[in-house]
């Protein structure tokens, strides 16, 4: 592939990032048909089994034969780290470019992308139980108030209702003073970062309409859709609270089956957390000066920008 500079030796590797409901996957089906590319997701729910409606995972008839990695690899029961998401990814690499492949990461979970691509310094604090003791009881909004106080960055990028992550930040800026921001080595690549670049109305619109298609109703009869799905997983054995856990649609699906809220409540609450969620993953992307953002059409102007870079 030329580019428009000087050639690098490096094996290319892409970065498709962007906030939820923008087009990433596609995007990175397409762009992969195009150079023989093969696909590394970067979403932090996407790893779990089960976990299909309710994230949006793409299915295999959406990914059009092209090879992907990082989905489906870890029991939902059982947290993933970011750790381990960088030994799986660092893998899932070197076997593309092994073979002559090239690599796209996409995703939306920034944390991930930037401990792999950049080689942070990850923090290695041994889980405090009498401190997990005390903070386990506590509500969400407290949590998240203490670890303002503790690291107002880390406050920044990070999940408000997410108490098991609240409770991971504050044990390690109790044991480390804040969580750091060091970075090691970087991956020897030539990584071309690329952000979807959608006006907040239509990415609006596109939260409501994806939301609305993975719910039942007596007009569609979706029979796989998120409320079964979630269903489904509580059988199995995944409980309430680990589902709380996971967040956005598995936290409110989990309250709305337990019969805490209506319907209705789950829907109207769910929409205004998807498109917080989107808001903040903006926040993280739009602090890193190497994306290049673009418009739609997407392809058309992803192969021009790396093409051009």
């Amino acid at each position: 592939m030329k580019t428009g500079s000087k050639k690098s030796t490096r094996p290319l590797l892409i970065v498709i990032v962007g906030p939820t409901a923008s087009g990433k996957s596609d995007l990175a089906v397409a762009l992969a048909k195009k150079i023989h590319g093969e696909i590394i997701s970067a979403d932090s729910r996407q790893v779990y089994k089960g976990l299909d409606n309710g994230t949006g995972k793409i299915t295999k008839r959406e990914m059009k034969n092209v090879p992907h990695y990082l989905l489906d690899v870890a029991n939902p029961k059982k947290q993933f780290t970011v750790v381990q998401y960088v030994t799986h990814a660092t893998q899932a690499l070197e076997k593309i470019t092994s073979r002559g492949k090239t690599a796209i990461i996409v995703g939306g979970t920034g944390f991930y992308i930037q401990a792999l691509v950049d080689g942070m310094i990850l923090p290695d604090v041994p889980p405090n139980r009498k401190l997990r003791a005390k903070l386990q009881n506590k509500s969400a909004a407290v949590l998240y108030v203490m670890l303002q106080k503790l690291d107002v960055q880390r406050s920044k990028h990070i999940d408000p209702l997410n108490s098991r992550r609240l409770i991971r930040a504050i044990e390690i800026a109790r044991a480390l003073g804040k969580v750091p921001r060091l970075k090691k080595k970087p991956l020897p690549y030539d990584v071309r970062f690329i952000g979807l670049d959608v006006p907040p109305s239509r990415l609006k619109e596109r939260i409501g309409i994806r939301l609305r298609k993975r719910l039942p109703t007596e007009r569609n009869g979706l029979r796989n859709n998120m409320i079964e799905e979630v269903r489904r997983l509580h059988i199995k054995g995944l409980s309430w609270k680990r589902m709380e856990e996971l967040g956005l649609e598995y936290r409110y699906l989990a309250l709305y089956l337990q019969k805490k809220m209506t319907k209705e409540e789950m829907i109207e609450k769910l929409t205004i957390e998807i498109w917080r969620y989107a808001k903040r993953q903006l926040t993280w992307f739009r602090r890193d000066d190497r994306i290049m953002w673009i418009k739609e059409p997407f392809l058309k102007n992803t192969l021009g920008a790396i093409l051009t870079r």
